[in-house]
């Protein structure tokens, strides 16, 4: 396999166990409301031997003899980098990141990674004495409410972490008490890379509380798959979308200028047969909202906001309603919600915009499926208030239920702490990018563009989808399509939406 340029990922892959290795909690600190200072080392401390500290840090002491004496200089004593949790055991304590992919058997390493992976989770396991792992018990549709009901009916004898998925429930769960709070966890720093770099436990913060968080890279989401072979019937070279990407020149101008030239009539019948753009027109709309510095909610001071009204989300969705009547209006009437992909998939259209897995073994073009060109793919345009590509993250987000007591949360987050830390001699591994290596697109793609998307620089969160009672889709994006009044729509949502997020900051 072809080595890919990694170094600007940080980070372990979540999609499979990450790691255990680098900082967990204190026994001797064991209360989780223990808040350490801002200046602490998450890691190691210096221990410097008593009874004196000499002033460069180096720990060693020097002992005055009496006059009478032969002055006797000892050997400088060496510093020792003391690990600050070593007196840790957790007893034998077992835990489940309880997510709903991974399987009883994960079955043997098969690369270098997972077996330095397996290597480091095991020596970290005996060093603390627990055993920790992932296991599919939920499914996609039922985590929310699994975790409500588990920590409503007080838990069990297990040991959980649960990987839950973005939705209005949890916000319900933080407002009733059914979280932990994170933020108390001295093991837990928040401003650490792994943590800060996606951003997920924004999206779960009231204040100082942190209830929900992802640790590693972000997975890459939204872009745009374009067919090379109609881009160059129609005059313009694929690669030149891959330099404004690089230069910073791909904007919603220059994508509008390639949609007006790849869409035509090429049977001289007066109607159009090759068309500019094909999507799910409800990830569409709000990828251009954020591309251009916009959201429909946000968050300050702790608080969400409405920001439907904004300029930046006003002139998105202005900007895109053009964009479908003029270049997206051609689906069958009565065509299902998916008939974009084999639209893209039958070389009928230039650019469809999607998720970045879906030209991977577990998406819809692969296989019996896959086109019979190689797709490109780039991130979203950038419109004019923006200053960089953005594509929207959707890491899962985990949690620990609010039924356990402080010892017992505390010890399941130093655990799941060292569970997610980076492998040595693989920090910069970014599984999401190794995989994506594997896929159909070009090789700019996969250089290029995929590692992009995890950068934090090119990726934000947004808090429509967790505002309880908010069901964003149906009651305002799936309305913005071709000809649509956007004026009208705002106006139409605008109290309904004002009060779900009132209600949400209370």
């Amino acid at each position: 396999m072809k080595k890919r340029n990694l170094q600007r990922i940080f980070a372990a892959f979540m999609a499979t166990a990450m790691v255990v290795g680098g900082t967990a909690c204190s026994k001797e600190e064991k209360k989780p409301d223990t808040t350490p200072t801002p200046t602490q080392d998450a890691g190691t401390t210096t221990t410097t031997p008593e009874p004196t500290k000499d002033e460069g840090g180096s720990g060693s002491t020097e002992t005055t003899p009496e006059p009478t004496q032969e002055v006797t200089t000892p050997e400088p004593t060496q510093v020792v980098e003391d690990d600050k949790w070593a007196d840790v055991d957790l007893g034998g304590m077992e835990i489940i990141v309880r997510d709903w992919w991974s399987p009883e058997d994960p079955g043997e390493p098969k690369n270098d990674y997972e077996e330095a992976q397996r290597n480091y989770q095991q020596e970290m396991m005996e060093k603390y004495h627990f055993k920790i792992r992932s296991l599919a018990i939920s499914d996609w549709g039922s985590a929310p409410q699994d975790f409500v009901d588990y920590v409503t009916n007080k838990g069990d004898e297990n040991n959980y972490v649960f990987v839950l998925r973005n939705d209005p429930a949890i916000v319900s769960a933080m407002a009733n008490g059914l979280m932990y709070d994170l933020s108390t966890l001295d093991c837990l720093d928040f401003t650490e890379e792994k943590f800060a770099a996606n951003r997920t436990h924004e999206m779960y913060s009231y204040g100082s509380s942190i209830y929900c968080c992802f640790a590693g890279p972000s997975e890459p989401r939204d872009g745009l798959f374009f067919n090379p072979d109609l881009l160059k019937a129609a005059g313009i070279e694929p690669n030149s979308i891959y330099d404004m990407q690089a230069n910073g020149t791909w904007t919603w101008e220059a994508f509008e200028d390639m949609l007006s030239k790849v869409q035509r009539d090429t049977d001289g019948d007066g109607v159009d047969d090759v068309f500019g753009l094909c999507c799910n027109n409800g990830v569409c709309v709000t990828t251009a909202v954020i591309s251009n510095g916009g959201e429909y909610v946000g968050k300050k001071d702790g608080k969400f906001t409405y920001r439907l009204e904004d300029p930046e989300t006003t002139e998105a969705l202005q900007w895109i309603t053009d964009i479908f009547t003029k270049y997206n209006n051609h689906d069958p009437e009565g065509a299902e919600w998916n008939y974009y992909m084999s639209d893209f998939r039958d070389g009928h259209t230039a650019f469809m915009m999607d998720q970045e897995y879906q030209v991977g073994a577990n998406g819809v073009f692969w296989g019996d499926n896959a086109p019979n060109f190689t797709p490109g793919f780039v991130m979203f345009p950038k419109g004019p208030k923006a200053s960089t590509y953005i594509n929207l993250w959707d890491n899962n987000p985990h949690a620990i239920p609010a039924c356990y007591d402080a010892d017992r949360a505390w010890k399941i987050a130093f655990a799941w702490n060292l569970y997610t830390n980076p492998v040595p001699d693989y920090e910069d591994y970014n599984g999401y990018v190794v995989t994506a290596q594997n896929s159909i697109v070009d090789e700019r793609a996969q250089d290029e563009t995929i590692p992009m998307m995890s950068e934090p620089e090119h990726g934000t969160v947004t808090y429509h989808a967790i505002i309880p009672d908010m069901q964003a889709g149906p009651e305002f994006i799936w309305s913005i399509g071709p000809n649509a009044d956007v004026a009208a729509a705002q106006e139409a949502i605008r109290d309904t939406w004002k009060a779900y997020i009132d209600a949400a900051n209370k």
